[in-house]
């Protein structure tokens, strides 16, 4: 059985999404920019040997996407992230405003589980933009992480106290506008590919 990858991602909807980012550069800017990153993300997804989900916020939302979507269901970040993680044996787990992640870097966190419990992929303001699993886990994921602070990676890892983690590289997400520009800067445009990338 194919691994399995999950985008967690909000419905993009005017005015729900990238809230911090969209004071900077407005709501139609923002909108834009996450659905670009999203779907690059799960076409260059699709395209690899894995099983590609979307976990999406709200519920009830319907989006037009290439693979199947999964409620992500209610609770705090930590929650719903437990939820999508539990429904399987070998998972990653990927955020969907990472404009750089690519499917050969989830494919390198499944190979790093062949020698380790966890792998992680190191956000630059100290969360993470992936987690991937094997069987072997704690039961309480996430404890009491301080999500979105820099404290997020340190107070997950944590949990994972005595078991072997691995890690893929760092990447950043965009959360403000300078990290949009720094993104736009970087080797691709927002939403696009280049051939083997």
């Amino acid at each position: 059985m194919k691994p399995t990858v999950i985008v967690l991602a909000r419905a993009p909807r005017l005015g729900t999404v990238k809230r911090r980012l969209a004071r900077e550069i407005g709501d139609r800017a923002a909108l834009r920019f996450h659905a670009a990153t999203l779907m690059a993300l799960v076409r260059d997804l699709k395209c690899s040997r894995l099983n590609v989900l979307v976990a999406l916020t709200p519920d009830r939302a319907r989006v037009r996407l290439p693979v199947p979507a999964i409620p992500q269901g209610h609770g705090c970040l930590g929650q719903r992230m437990s939820r999508a993680l539990g429904r399987y044996r070998r998972v990653a787990l990927i955020g969907c405003d990472i404009p750089h992640a690519r499917a050969a870097d989830v494919q390198a966190a499944f190979r790093l589980l062949g020698s380790n419990d966890a792998v992680f992929g190191p956000a630059a303001d100290g969360g993470f933009w992936l987690i991937a699993l094997g069987p072997r886990r704690p039961s309480d994921l996430f404890g009491a992480a301080r999500w979105s602070t820099e404290h997020a990676l340190a107070d997950t890892l944590e949990q994972f106290r005595g078991r072997r983690v691995g890690f893929v590289r760092t990447l950043f997400d965009v959360d403000t506008k300078a990290d949009h520009d720094r993104a736009a800067l970087c080797t691709l445009p927002i939403g696009r590919h280049s051939p083997g990338a």
